[in-house]
C-alpha cells in the first residue's frame, strides 16, 4: 500500500504591524491589495483628494489609534483633529468641517472618554473648525484598546494653490518648518516608562495658518507634505518618486533637538524616520525660498523654519533621496521598511 504525503500548505501572508508604519510595507499592502479593489488608482497619493465636480472642496479621512491615549503634548482627542487639519492644509485647503467616529471599547471608564472628547472639542474651536456630524459604536472588551477615533475633513482650496507630490521640479528649495522626532520619542517614552517625557513633549499641532501664510507664493508653492508617519524619510521618498526627481538634504540643516537625537540614538532609531505631528516639509521654487521661509518663521508654530537641501535632476535614479553627512561623504536615506514606532497616530 502506497501512501501519499500531504501536500504542505502554503504560509498565508498576514497583515503586520509594518504595514501601518508609512514605510514600504503600506505602500505594499496599497499597491496590491487595497487600491485593485477600487478598482485600480494612478497617481501620487495625496494626504487629502478633491472632490470631483464640486470646484475647490476638498475631503480626507483619518483613523487614529495612538497608545497610550495621553502623551507628553497631546492626547489621541486633540492629534485627531491637528492631523485630519493638515491633511487638508497639505493640499491647500482651508478646514471648513470635521466628522468624528468613536469605537469604544466597552469598560473604559466614563471621565477618561470625556476627557478625550473635550480636548478633541478644544482643540477644533481653537482651529476654527466645527464638528457636524459623527458616529459612535461600543465594542466588547479586547476588540479595541481603550478609544480609536476616525475623522473626515473637508476643506477649501486657498486661491491659487494646487501643491501635490508629484509637483516637484529640480531646483526646488526644500524646506523644513521645525524640528523633527519629537511626536515619535514622546509616546514611546510615555508608553514604554523609558524616563525621556521630562524632557520631551509632541509636536502635535495644526499647520493650516502656516499653509495660508505661503498662500501668496501661488504656483511657486509645488509641494506640502507633514512628515508622519516613517518620519521626514518617508516623506521625501514619496516626493521623490512621485515627481521623478532627486532630494539631497545637508545633515547640518535637519533640526533634530538634543533629546530626541539622545533617545534615538539609545534606542537605536533614526530620527529621520520618527513621526512628527506639527512640522511640515515645503518644496518651492528657488527664488521663493527666502519669501517662504520669512512668512512661515511669522508663526510660533514655523519659527524654526529652515532649508534643508534642494531637489536635482533624477540623472538616472529618480525617487532617490541623499543626505550629505556633515564629514563631507553621501548616504542614501531609504524609504522605512515597517514599524519603528508602532501606534504613533
Amino acid at each position: 500500500m502506497i501512501t501519499e504525503c500531504p501536500v504542505p500548505r502554503p504560509e498565508k501572508e498576514r497583515i503586520l504591524l509594518g504595514h501601518g508604519a508609512g514605510g514600504r510595507l503600506t505602500a505594499e499592502l496599497l499597491e496590491q491589495t487595497i487600491l485593485p479593489a477600487f478598482g485600480g488608482y494612478e497617481g501620487p497619493l495625496e494626504d487629502a483628494s478633491p472632490l470631483p465636480g464640486l470646484g475647490e472642496l476638498v475631503m480626507t479621512t483619518d483613523g487614529f489609534v495612538v497608545s497610550p491615549l495621553f502623551f507628553p503634548g497631546g492626547d489621541i482627542g486633540s492629534l485627531a483633529v491637528h492631523g485630519t487639519v493638515n491633511d487638508l492644509a497639505m493640499r491647500g485647503a482651508e478646514p471648513i468641517a470635521l466628522s468624528v467616529a468613536l469605537i469604544v471599547e466597552e469598560g473604559l471608564e466614563l471621565e477618561r472618554l470625556e476627557a478625550v472628547l473635550r480636548s478633541l472639542g478644544k482643540a477644533a474651536q481653537e482651529v476654527g473648525v466645527p464638528v457636524v456630524t459623527g458616529d459612535t459604536k461600543v465594542v466588547g472588551r479586547g476588540a479595541a484598546d481603550q478609544v480609536f477615533i476616525t475623522t473626515t475633513g473637508i476643506g477649501k482650496r486657498l486661491p491659487g494653490l494646487s501643491p501635490s507630490a508629484a509637483r516637484a521640479r529640480p531646483g526646488d528649495a526644500v524646506l523644513l518648518s521645525g524640528p523633527i522626532g519629537l511626536h515619535g520619542t514622546a509616546v514611546l517614552s510615555t508608553r514604554e516608562g523609558l524616563g525621556f517625557e521630562a524632557d520631551i513633549a509632541s509636536d502635535t499641532r495644526p499647520l493650516h495658518r502656516l499653509v495660508a501664510a505661503l498662500s501668496p507664493l501661488g504656483d511657486r508653492l509645488h509641494v506640502l507634505r507633514d512628515p508622519t508617519r516613517g518620519g521626514l524619510a518617508a516623506a521625501l521618498n514619496e516626493i521623490a518618486r512621485d515627481s521623478a526627481v532627486a532630494v539631497v538634504i545637508d545633515e547640518g540643516t535637519v533640526p533634530v533637538p538634543e533629546p530626541v537625537a539622545a533617545a534615538c540614538d539609545i534606542l537605536g532609531l533614526d530620527p529621520l524616520h520618527v513621526a512628527n505631528e506639527g512640522c511640515m516639509v515645503a518644496l518651492v521654487a528657488p527664488d521663493a525660498a527666502e519669501t517662504a521661509l520669512a512668512a512661515l518663521r511669522s508663526f510660533p508654530e514655523g519659527s524654526g523654519a529652515v532649508r534643508i537641501g534642494d531637489a536635482l535632476p533624477a540623472d538616472g535614479h529618480p525617487g532617490r533621496v541623499v543626505m550629505r553627512t556633515a564629514v563631507g561623504a553621501r548616504r542614501v536615506v531609504d524609504m522605512p521598511l515597517g514599524e519603528q514606532l508602532p501606534r504613533i497616530c
